[in-house]
């Protein structure tokens, strides 16, 4: 790996360490929210569904533009207005206030996944893809290590405003770098061009073909499965197994290491032995710490962090070959569009995970949360059922590839070698 694709890495990285730590961070803020605006864990449900429904919106509404601009364009109109959208929610005073700042911050939020994912995708060969992934993923760890930890730390210190303004103030040097350092990014244009498409014919094409509408149903249901867990952890790990504060912090902290030392291993393993293989097995190696998890006896903590800490670690597992195999579906000329959708799909499971668990979970007089289980059953058949689908995919063989990362756009270079691209995926 180059030091230009290392700097390419780092800048996706920490695009991906404050856009998650964001939609992270909200979670776990449930203990100070919920007796602040004094709502219902249903309410909160909705502020944590909000973010990912519009996100999910505004990621089908760009699918139908984003390959016809400059990748690093988009991704920084987006990144700021989620960063503006992120600020709002840190200063807002009402519970309606902050429901329509996360509206705002999900909206532009939308177009940053995709695009993050699209830029690596267009830079690294389907064989060394996984590699990419597990670097770029190691974002998600050092939001966990990290940001999450630190951020209830303020927020216990302070208030819970600070998270909010925190990830704002990171934001703002996050688009400094990007815009003096990101190469521009439009490789992909002049193939793009050549086949641009009206919307309907574009939904028309996708839902034709059925590898790429199954490996959105599989990506939809990783995140469902994974995030039926996420919204009531902490408020479960506090109010059932008896946690305090510093403890629930090292859930985060124990998990994020965990998965900071895992990503780039299971990248490597995954380009090895397979991005399949290697999905099949953290698949049903998850299944494990998801029963443990959510049927949590008051026990010592260590063996908490203990299962916490693997299921991190497992759930990065098959995530990243996951998205290597997601991105092999379609031609680097349409990748942006369809990650696009990716997101879309991605944003409104796991909008519609938040909600299904909010209906589940009760909150009994004594503060405890009831049918947490259910909720963990419920992720064990979906995450179980992701290795069907996942087999339903087939890995296509990719021409030899030339990284579309470039500051001097050649007309012609990349359309004749996007033509010769074409035949692998039909």
């Amino acid at each position: 790996m180059n030091w230009k694709e290392r700097v390419l890495l780092l800048l996706m990285a920490a695009i991906n360490f404050t856009h998650i730590l964001d939609f992270m961070v909200m979670m776990p803020l449930g203990n100070f929210l919920m007796p602040y605006f004094q709502i219902s864990p249903k309410e909160f449900s909705v502020v944590v569904a909000s973010y990912s429904i519009a996100a999910a919106v505004s990621g089908f509404s760009a699918a139908f533009y984003v390959d016809q601009f400059d990748r690093k364009k988009v991704l920084l109109f987006g990144y700021t207005g989620f960063v503006i959208g992120t600020v709002c929610c840190g200063i807002a005073p009402t519970y309606f206030l902050l429901l329509v700042s996360r509206i705002i911050a999900g909206l532009f939020g939308g177009l940053i996944g995709a695009q993050v994912l699209s830029i690596v995708s267009d830079s690294f060969s389907y064989e060394r893809r996984a590699t990419a992934m597990g670097i770029l993923f190691s974002a998600f760890s050092l939001a966990s290590i990290v940001g999450v930890p630190f951020s209830l730390f303020l927020a216990g210190r302070f208030s819970w405003h600070a998270p909010f303004l925190l990830i704002g103030g990171l934001g703002l040097f996050v688009i400094f770098a990007v815009g003096k350092f990101l190469p521009a990014m439009r490789g992909h244009l002049e193939a793009a061009r050549e086949i641009k498409e009206n919307p309907l014919n574009m939904i028309r094409n996708l839902l034709a073909n059925r590898q790429q509408v199954t490996a959105l149903l599989l990506s939809g249901s990783l995140m469902l499965g994974h995030f039926l867990i996420i919204p009531f952890l902490n408020p479960y790990m506090e109010m059932n197994v008896g946690f305090t504060e510093w403890q629930r912090n090292l859930v985060y902290m124990v998990g994020g290491v965990a998965s900071f030392i895992a990503s780039p291993f299971i990248g490597k393993l995954a380009d090895k032995f397979g991005k399949h293989r290697i999905f099949y097995i953290f698949c049903v190696l998850s299944l494990v710490p998801i029963f443990l998890i959510t049927n949590m006896p008051a026990i010592k903590y260590y063996y908490v962090l203990v299962v916490t800490g693997f299921w991190f670690a497992i759930s990065t597992g098959r995530g990243i070959p996951a998205q290597a195999i997601i991105s092999n579906v379609v031609k680097p000329e349409q990748r942006g569009s369809f990650m696009s959708f990716n997101s879309c799909i991605q944003q409104l499971f796991t909008g519609m995970a938040s909600l299904i668990a909010g209906m589940i979970v009760l909150t009994a007089p004594d503060g405890k949360i009831l049918h947490y289980p259910v909720v963990g059953y419920l992720s064990i058949v979906i995450v179980f059922t992701c290795i069907f689908i996942a087999r339903m995919i087939h890995v296509h063989k990719e021409p030899a590839f030339q990284p579309i990362v470039t500051e001097d756009y050649t007309p012609g270079s990349v359309s004749e070698q996007a033509r010769s691209t074409a035949s692998a995926y039909k």
